[in-house]
């Protein structure tokens, strides 16, 4: 369930099988606390996902890291939307912001 509205958003990162299980970071881009989740598989409509969600996040600007410390990439947040980013496909030279 994803907890988004006035203020907050949600990000989902699509992952593939052979991310399963890996604790993915991200940060808000300026500076704060990171926080992790783990790639999960998903069922839906008789398929397996696999991805990252955080359900609940402060509207804001995150970077996402590839290792601790390795930016990988910046994504947006936006107030009661979600914000997707397909891991690490969309890493290729500079980081991109969306």
């Amino acid at each position: 369930m994803l907890d988004v509205g006035p203020g907050y958003g949600a990000l989902v990162i699509y992952a593939t099988a052979a991310e399963l299980g890996l604790e993915i970071e991200i940060s808000p881009s300026d500076g704060g606390a990171r926080t992790h989740a783990a790639v999960r598989a998903r069922h839906v409509d008789r398929r397996t996902l696999y991805g990252v969600v955080f359900p609940s996040l402060a509207a804001g600007t995150y970077t996402i890291w590839l290792d601790a410390g390795t930016p990988l990439a910046t994504v947006r947040v936006g107030s009661a939307e979600v914000a997707e980013f397909t891991w690490p496909a969309e890493s290729a030279g500079s980081p991109p912001v969306r």
